[in-house]
C-alpha cells in the first residue's frame, strides 16, 4: 500500500480505474463517461485502457441508464452508473427507489443489486438550479439503498471501492466544489478501503459538535480553526456516510460536548439534519446542555444564478461560527 497526493477528482478516477483492472465484472456506463471521459472528466483514460464494452456511452435517459445497470447488476456485474449531475436524478427515482432499493427484500433474498450511482452534487459553483442541488433528503428515507458522501481524497478513493465491493446499490455523492480545489494523501491498493457506515472525526473538541458531511466539512473545520481563538473549541464529525447512519459517532459527540450544530447544504425543512437532530433528541437527550440545532440553506425552491444571493444561499464558515457562538453562549 502507497500514499499519493491527489485531488478528490483524481481518486475517484483512480478507485474506478483500479476496481476495472482487478475486477472483470465492473462496467462504468453514462452520458460521456467513454468517449468524453465525463463532463467533469472522472472517467477520463478509462475507455482507452478498458474498451467500449467495460467502458459504455448512455443516451441522455437517467432513467434508462439506471434501469440498464440495475439489469447489469442482477445478471451477475458490478455497475457504476454516472449520472452528470444529482439534479438529474429525479428521471431515475422510481428505477432507484422502486427496483433497485427493494429488489432484495422483494425477492426475499433470492436476488441482490450490486449498484454504484454516482452523482456530483452541491452548490457554489455558480451552477443555478438545474446543477447546484442538495438531492440527499430525497434518497436517506427509502431503506436498503445506501447514501454516501465522501468530504476527502482519501475517504472518496476509499468509499467508492466500498461501495463497488458491497453487495446492494449505493448512492455515491460527490461534492463538485471539492473536486479539483481539495488534494489531500490517498492511499492506495487493494486493501486501501474505508468502511462504509462509519464517521470520521475531523477535529477533536470539548464545547460545540458540530455534525457534517460532505464540502460542510471544510466550512466547518474552517470555522473551528477561527472560533479557536475566541476560547470555543469546536469538535467536527464528519458522517461520510448518511445511510447507514453512525449513531453510535453521533451520541458519542454529544456526550464528549453536550452541544450539537448539525449543518447541511440541503435545505432546513425536510433535510436529512432532522434526522440527526431526532437521533440526538430521542437517543441522547439527557447528555444536552443545549438545544439541538440545524444550520441549513434556506427553504427556497433552489440555488439561485445571482452570485449575491447564490452566497446569502450557501452555508459558509462565517454562519457556522455565528451558530456555534451563540449555541456555546447557551
Amino acid at each position: 500500500m502507497t500514499t499519493t497526493e491527489q485531488t478528490l477528482l483524481e481518486a475517484i478516477r483512480g478507485a474506478m480505474h483500479d476496481a476495472l483492472a482487478w475486477d472483470a465484472r465492473v462496467v462504468v456506463l453514462g452520458e460521456d463517461v467513454a468517449v468524453k471521459g465525463g463532463v467533469f472528466l472522472a472517467t477520463d483514460g478509462l475507455l482507452e485502457r478498458f474498451g467500449a464494452l467495460r467502458v459504455i456511452d448512455m443516451p441522455i435517459a437517467e432513467a434508462g441508464i439506471v434501469g440498464v445497470a440495475i439489469g447489469m447488476a442482477l445478471h451477475g456485474l458490478r455497475p457504476v452508473a454516472e449520472i452528470q449531475f444529482a439534479d438529474y436524478l429525479y428521471p431515475a427515482i422510481d428505477q432507484i427507489l422502486n427496483e433497485a432499493a427493494r429488489m432484495r427484500y422483494r425477492s426475499n433474498g433470492d436476488w441482490n443489486c450490486p449498484l454504484v450511482i454516482r452523482a456530483p452534487f452541491g452548490g457554489g459553483i455558480h451552477g443555478a438550479l438545474y446543477h447546484s442541488q442538495s438531492v440527499e433528503a430525497l434518497f436517506t428515507s427509502t431503506p436498503g439503498l445506501k447514501v454516501v458522501v465522501p468530504a476527502t481524497p482519501h475517504d472518496a478513493r476509499g468509499l467508492l471501492l466500498a461501495a463497488i465491493a458491497d453487495p446492494d446499490p449505493v448512492l455515491f455523492l460527490e461534492h463538485k466544489r471539492l473536486y479539483r480545489t481539495l488534494r489531500g494523501p490517498v492511499a492506495t491498493g487493494q486493501g486501501a478501503t474505508v468502511p462504509l457506515g462509519v464517521a470520521a472525526c475531523r477535529r477533536p473538541g470539548r464545547d460545540v459538535s458540530i455534525i457534517t458531511y460532505g464540502a460542510m466539512v471544510h466550512e466547518s473545520l474552517r470555522a473551528a480553526d477561527a472560533l479557536a481563538h475566541e476560547g470555543v473549541d469546536l469538535e467536527v464529525i464528519d458522517l461520510r456516510t448518511l445511510v447507514p447512519l453512525d449513531r453510535d459517532a453521533v451520541l458519542a459527540t454529544v456526550r464528549r460536548t453536550g452541544r450539537a450544530l448539525i449543518v447541511s447544504e440541503d435545505n432546513l425543512t425536510g433535510g436529512f439534519a432532522g434526522e440527526i437532530a431526532a437521533v440526538i433528541a430521542e437517543h441522547g437527550f439527557a447528555d444536552l446542555d443545549a438545544p439541538v440545532r440545524r444550520l441549513a440553506a434556506p427553504d427556497v425552491p433552489a440555488v439561485p444564478f445571482s452570485e449575491t444571493l447564490e452566497d446569502a444561499f450557501m452555508v459558509s464558515a462565517a454562519k457556522i461560527m455565528t451558530a456555534a457562538r451563540e449555541l456555546a453562549r447557551y
